[in-house]
């Protein structure tokens, strides 16, 4: 009879579990129990940080929400464009110089004329007439110098008769010959004598300023004679005409005298500006610069300062500024509008700013400036020039400053703000100078 052989480990009895299986189950159990007492305690906290963050982020969102834009200095170059109107070098009207009729016009408005060339001839008989009464008038003082010459000339060989005589008597009356009575009438005589010669000579020189008088009397209607050519005194442009072929015309220069023509000298050509005072102290004489006409496609014309008023207007205040400009192919007219273009350097340029940056009140223009900590500070300024995106600021603020550029009633001194990225087309204007 066989034995059946034994296991070498005892076979557990149903129903009690195994050591290995119980550590198992312990380990099991240790990890639930930690991972229970990890999410009680984790997701608590989180839950709190998520709405500790949700909070904080509302509260941010409430905010006022500021675009700023840094103080930047502007360039020390700067163009200063200004109006301008195109005026002759020199214009002048032409008046007659002699009463008559005209004769010839040879010249009519837009003619180039050259300096002395003939513009028109009067006809004048009545200067002629005159003429040729002055030249008798010379003739009839001419004579009556030579007769206050015979004159003269007898009025002496009278006295030195009276005086020969006078000293004979005088030495018969001395010894005696003679009656005294005698000798006192030829010594009257020789004084009455001299007094004739002292007429005498003074008839001459009458007579001799007569000829004087009479031959600058006709001297100067011979010149009137002359100014029957009316001649151009200057190169130029004739820029009216206001007589015809028998016009009367009359001497002289009153507003009742009608002018005959009006010449413009073109070349070169002057340009008046008027100069705000901002920009005053830059202007000097020799400053270069350019002049436009739009109407030209934007053509330059070099030019440059050659005077200044030296005195600003006190209903403006500007600066009357003459600028001369060449003009050797007449392209330029006078009365034309131009625009001159400055460039001028500037030793302390000013600070910029957006123009919407400020706000005016009772005290001037303030800015609000962006401090470290996020809140806002208001500045009081001194503001310049508006350039329609900038303005100048001349006192007030630092560059590398951050000004508010978005004021509204919202943001106040103090306020704690949150600054937003400006658009692109804000960054653009920002970016733009004067």
């Amino acid at each position: 009879m066989k034995i059946a052989a034994q296991p070498s480990h005892p076979v557990p009895k149903p129903g009690v579990a195994r050591p290995g299986a119980r550590r198992a189950l312990l380990w099991m159990a240790l990890f639930a129990l930690l991972a229970t007492l990890f999410a009680l305690g984790y997701w608590p906290r989180h839950a709190r940080a998520r709405r500790l963050a949700a909070a904080a982020q509302r509260a941010g969102q409430q905010l006022p929400a500021v675009a700023v834009a840094e103080v930047k200095r502007a360039p020390a170059e700067i163009e200063l464009n200004l109006p301008g109107t195109v005026q002759a070098w020199v214009e002048t009207p032409i008046y007659a110089r002699a009463d008559g009729y005209v004769r010839r016009r040879l010249v009519d408005i837009g003619d180039r004329v050259a300096a002395g060339q003939l513009l028109a001839e009067i006809e004048s008989p009545e200067l002629d007439q005159q003429i040729v009464e002055a030249e008798a008038v010379l003739r009839r003082t001419r004579s009556a110098a030579a007769q206050a010459e015979a004159a003269l000339a007898q009025a002496r060989a009278n006295m030195e008769l009276a005086e020969v005589t006078a000293k004979r008597w005088q030495i018969l009356v001395a010894k005696g010959v003679l009656p005294k009575q005698e000798g006192d009438e030829k010594q009257a005589a020789w004084l009455a004598r001299k007094a004739d010669v002292a007429a005498a000579e003074a008839n001459l020189r009458a007579a001799r300023e007569a000829i004087t008088a009479a031959e600058a009397s006709l001297q100067r209607l011979r010149e009137l004679r002359n100014f029957r050519q009316v001649r151009a005194p200057f190169a130029g442009v004739i820029t009216a005409r206001n007589v015809d072929v028998g016009t009367l015309v009359t001497a002289g220069s009153s507003t009742a005298v009608r002018e005959m023509y009006r010449l413009a000298q073109i070349h070169p050509l002057r340009v008046h500006v008027s100069v705000p005072q901002s920009e005053a102290a830059d202007i000097r004489i020799g400053l270069a610069c350019e002049v436009e006409i739009e109407q030209l496609a934007g053509r330059g014309f070099p030019g440059r300062v050659t005077r200044t008023a030296n005195a600003l207007d006190p209903t403006s205040r500007t600066l009357l500024t003459e600028i001369r400009v060449e003009n050797p192919t007449g392209v330029l007219l006078p009365g034309m509008y131009a625009t001159v273009r400055f460039r001028l350097q500037r030793a302390q340029p000013p600070l910029l700013i957006p123009s919407g940056a400020y706000r005016n009140t009772e005290k001037g223009p303030v800015v609000a400036v962006l401090r470290a900590d996020g809140t806002v500070g208001f500045a009081q300024v001194r503001l310049g020039r508006d350039f329609g995106t900038q303005i100048e600021v001349l006192s007030g603020l630092e560059a590398g400053q951050k000004v508010v550029t978005n004021l509204s009633d919202e943001i106040r001194p103090g306020v704690k703000v949150r600054v937003i990225a400006p658009a692109k087309r804000d960054l653009q204007k920002q970016g733009e100078r004067p």
